[in-house]
């Protein structure tokens, strides 16, 4: 198949070549004028503006927007829509608001203009791994797009199946999923992301744990030099905790086993945010995503007052003085 894409970062350029590795075809366009090159070099066409790349893929049209959420991507959504005909189809594949994808496709079907959001997971390993995809949008133009989203996606690869799954879709088992109508993907895409949130929470406290049992502050008898990476690589074979997360975290031990190379300023896309807007409005807890979050923000020094007025409360009450800082 022809495919448009908009937007050749760290994942729509991936995206491209992963297409273009499986025999489907791909027009480019990005403001990087090297990113375009690049791909060109690797077989790719491209335009110099929306406007070309339009009018190089033959009718009906899709055209796939990786590009930031916010105003990056509803400019584009804007633009594609005055030079788009009837029967095309927009994929926004970015982290965008669930909310958002509601109302673009409702204004977009009224130019009879298709509109799919599609929750992307895979980061910067899926040109080889694959991406896991969560679709939103009309059945029938997810099937007519389908050799696209089974191309990107990881495939059942060495994923033993689960049992009592046998005679449901099976594009499930090979990484994606049509989740329902406008919205639906960037929805669950949404809460994947807050519960990544609280898996590297999880990982990030126990490992600090581990690192703590070296603590002078502990009786001689009770201290223990773990051996962080070590224990990151054992727990990848057979532990239950074992993911494509710790993996990664077993990967980044090993080069740098004390991370000298991180600040611990930990940002956030706006998606556990979201997750727990949502929470919220449905009146579901979610304890463990909320802290979550809150981690990150502090990680970024904003808890700085409210730190020092936990400090000086402690004063008041009980005379707790302030342990000193080690230089």
């Amino acid at each position: 198949m022809q495919l448009g894409m908009v937007g050749l970062g760290r994942m729509g350029g991936n995206i491209v070549r992963r297409l273009m590795r499986r025999g489907h075809t791909c027009v480019v366009f990005d403001q990087d004028p090297a990113a375009m090159d690049a791909l060109v070099n690797e077989g790719a066409a491209s335009g110099p503006n929306l406007e070309n790349l339009v009018a190089q893929i033959r009718p009906p049209r899709a055209v796939w927007i990786m590009l930031p959420a916010g105003k990056a991507t509803e400019g584009t959504v804007l633009r594609l829509a005055d030079v788009l005909e009837r029967d095309d189809v927009i994929i926004d594949g970015g982290n965008s608001f669930y909310k958002d994808a509601i109302r673009r496709g409702r204004s977009l079907k009224a130019k009879g203009i298709h509109y799919l959001d599609c929750g992307t997971s895979g980061g910067i390993w899926g040109l080889e791994r694959g991406y896991c995809l969560m679709i939103g949008g009309e059945q029938d133009i997810v099937e007519r797009l389908d050799p696209i989203f089974a191309a990107l996606a990881p495939g059942a690869g060495g994923v033993a199946a689960t049992p009592g799954r046998a005679g449901c879709d099976s594009r499930v088992a090979r990484g994606y999923v049509h989740c329902g109508p406008s919205g639906a993907g960037h929805f669950v895409k949404m809460v994947h992301n807050g519960i990544e949130y609280g898996l590297m929470q999880a990982y990030a406290e126990g490992f600090n744990i581990l690192r703590g049992a070296a603590s002078s502050e502990l009786p001689q008898d009770r201290r223990y030099q773990i051996d962080l990476p070590s224990i990151a690589e054992v727990w990848r074979h057979g532990s239950v905790v074992a993911s494509w997360l710790l993996d990664l975290t077993a990967a980044a031990l090993a080069k740098d086993p004390e991370l000298t190379g991180f600040s611990g300023h930990v940002g956030d896309s706006g998606e556990g945010r979201w997750t727990i807007m949502a929470a919220i409005e449905e009146a579901v807890p979610a304890d463990v995503l909320s802290a979550a979050l809150y981690a990150r923000f502090r990680s970024r020094g904003n808890a700085g007052f409210a730190d020092k007025l936990l400090s000086a409360m402690r004063h008041e009450f009980g005379g707790h003085v302030e342990a000193k800082r080690a230089d």
